[in-house]
């Protein structure tokens, strides 16, 4: 694995969170996230919410806050942020390119943030498609994360490639802020912490729709939630999107 070069990568999407510009489930002048997947496929043990003043996000100072919290009807909420929506728009996907947050993970069991990329089109356009999970990180395991390639054929929804990898950390990954990062490239996607190689896996060849990110604060993936504070918090500073340019001159 060689170290990150972005050498003929030009950034498309550079998202600072000085404001939040999000919508329910359309991309247009005044949103570049959607809070829903564009498949409208909430997961976990907490519902995703809209944006608005008792929505799940606030951003303060340049940091995008999203909030998990058990309301009075003892039902969790929290949110995730897309940014394309299910016609296929956006302004932050490419086929090859590097994309990275910097994030700062919340403590607590039952936590289950991500960040990770998914295939930009129209959800009625069925065809097999790419999910790189840059990173998961389950609560109960603070000193590791997990990273993971899916490959998904059309419906019935059958997962053709799943491969997932550990990632052991001598530090706690909460204990501070992280970049975390995935280059996508025709012959190998590589993974990154703090811009440090951690994985490599080769490009599946049937790669082709554009990728753009995703990111969220989701519970439990299995594991119990009984324990997890409340409210819990994630932070993310930045996500940022490079896409590849083939004809771009030698750095």
């Amino acid at each position: 694995m060689q170290p990150l070069d972005l050498c003929r990568m030009r950034p498309i999407f550079r998202e600072e969170f000085d404001t939040l510009a999000a919508s329910r489930d359309e991309i247009g002048p005044d949103a570049r996230w959607t809070a829903h997947t564009p498949w409208n496929g909430d997961f976990g043990d907490a519902r995703f919410m809209d944006p608005g003043p008792d929505g799940p996000f606030t951003v303060k100072n340049g940091i995008l806050t999203i909030t998990a919290r058990k309301g009075a009807d003892g039902k969790w909420r929290s949110g995730l942020l897309a940014a394309s929506d299910p016609k296929g728009r956006g302004n932050a996907g490419t086929q090859y390119g590097y994309f990275e947050a910097r994030m700062k993970m919340p403590r607590g069991a039952g936590t289950w943030p991500a960040f990770w990329l998914a295939a930009q089109r129209p959800t009625d356009r069925k065809r097999t498609t790419l999910e790189v999970d840059v990173v998961e990180f389950y609560g109960h395991k603070p000193a590791q994360y997990r990273t993971a390639l899916h490959l998904w054929r059309p419906p019935p929804g059958v997962e053709e490639i799943h491969i997932d990898h550990g990632i052991d950390q001598k530090r706690a990954i909460p204990a501070r802020w992280h970049r975390f990062g995935a280059r996508v490239g025709p012959k190998y996607i590589t993974w990154y912490l703090d811009r440090k190689p951690v994985w490599q896996q080769p490009t599946p060849p049937q790669h082709d729709p554009p990728l753009y990110p995703i990111v969220n604060l989701a519970l439990g993936a299995g594991w119990p939630i009984d324990k997890t504070p409340n409210p819990v918090k994630l932070k993310v500073d930045f996500v940022h999107v490079y896409a590849l340019d083939p004809d771009a001159p030698d750095c």
